[in-house]
């Protein structure tokens, strides 16, 4: 239905689906905080988990509606594409926080255990490449190894907050994870509700993500566009402005391993689209039916991973421009990727 309406219908589903998604994202973020506090899950592992999930929910509908359509290409670069996008997000999140370089202010060993676990998942995709293409019901082994991975990941995570072996060195600048006090608004809510509306917005979410997933397959047709131009630079960064969004709202909340947590956390869970994808595309593996301008997003996402996790270690201060090396590198990487994919 949508793919038979005219371009200037299908560019406002797709502008409204996006309108709905960070509207929705906004009001996740002070829900998934108040998650964290009263299950004691922690900022960096709730914003793993719960804010990374929900505002990648969009994102997913879009890679296997793609998928189960037989467009390869949109449905894997709508999830690296996304990680990258999200993964430059911080650096805009770091200019908004003025006080001291973001990664330096919100030191959090599980931001940092979920990062290697990133790099780890995003490695798979690659092997998947430079192996055989074996599939079981024409699904690769590949696909099975990214959610297991995935869990054993967050069991390590919340090990290692509940039993560190290392604390970061606190400063001036260091925000904490604490339970704040609640609003009146959330305050006099109990569980259930707290937990139905969350839901409630992810059904909203996942909705607009379909709309996405649809509006945006009709426009590569139409348009003659890439698979991986729309997915990595239009369909991924509409459906990641959640995560935008809240990590803006975050940091002004001041929950800062909220806003890093959800991140990185959404990135891992973002990885989690290449298998469903592969198991919804059936003209056999996912992973040998893209290119090779889907993989370059893989190794974008690397290679941002990679200065995010620098910047979390290093914990510089301040830097040019009042943000830390890590951040103009994020900002570098992404936007000479983007310009390439686009001259490409």
């Amino acid at each position: 239905m949508i793919a038979s309406l005219p371009l200037p219908a299908l560019l406002a589903i797709f502008a409204v689906s996006g309108l709905v998604i960070a509207v929705s994202g906004v009001i996740m973020t002070g829900y998934a905080d108040k998650i964290a506090d009263r299950t004691g899950l922690g900022e960096a592992i709730a914003g793993a988990v719960i804010l990374g999930a929900a505002t990648s929910l969009s994102g997913t509908v879009v890679s296997v509606n793609a998928a189960l359509e037989g467009r390869a290409s949109l449905a894997f670069s709508n999830s690296v594409g996304g990680i990258a996008a999200q993964t430059a997000f911080l650096a805009l999140a770091d200019l908004a926080f003025r006080r001291a370089n973001l990664e330096h202010a919100a030191a959090e060993l599980t931001n940092v255990v979920q990062g290697i676990l990133l790099i780890f998942l995003l490695l798979l995709p690659l092997s998947a490449l430079v192996t055989p293409e074996v599939t079981l019901f024409a699904i690769h082994p590949v696909s099975f190894l990214i959610p297991t991975l995935y869990i054993a990941g967050l069991m390590i995570s919340q090990a290692v907050r509940e039993e560190p072996m290392w604390h970061p060195v606190k400063t001036r600048e260091t925000r904490t994870d604490a339970p704040e006090e609640e609003e009146a608004g959330t305050a006099d809510k109990s569980n259930i509700r707290l937990y139905g509306e969350f839901g409630g917005l992810m059904g909203l979410m996942a909705l607009s993500g379909w709309a996405i997933g649809q509006s945006a397959g009709a426009l590569t047709d139409m348009l003659d566009l890439s698979g991986a131009l729309v997915g990595a630079l239009m369909t991924a960064v509409v459906t990641s402005l959640p995560e935008l969004v809240t990590t803006l709202a975050a940091v002004r909340r001041g929950a800062l391993q909220l806003a890093v947590g959800g991140i990185i956390g959404g990135n891992t869970f973002d990885t989690l689209f290449l298998p469903l994808s592969d198991a919804a595309y059936r003209d056999g593996s996912l992973y040998h039916a893209v290119g090779m301008d889907d993989y370059f997003w893989i190794v974008t996402a690397l290679l941002m991973t990679v200065a995010l996790l620098g910047g979390l270690i290093v914990r510089e201060r301040q830097g040019p421009a009042g943000i830390g090396f890590d951040s103009l590198a994020l900002l570098g990487i992404y936007g000479g990727a983007a310009a390439l994919t686009i001259l490409a």
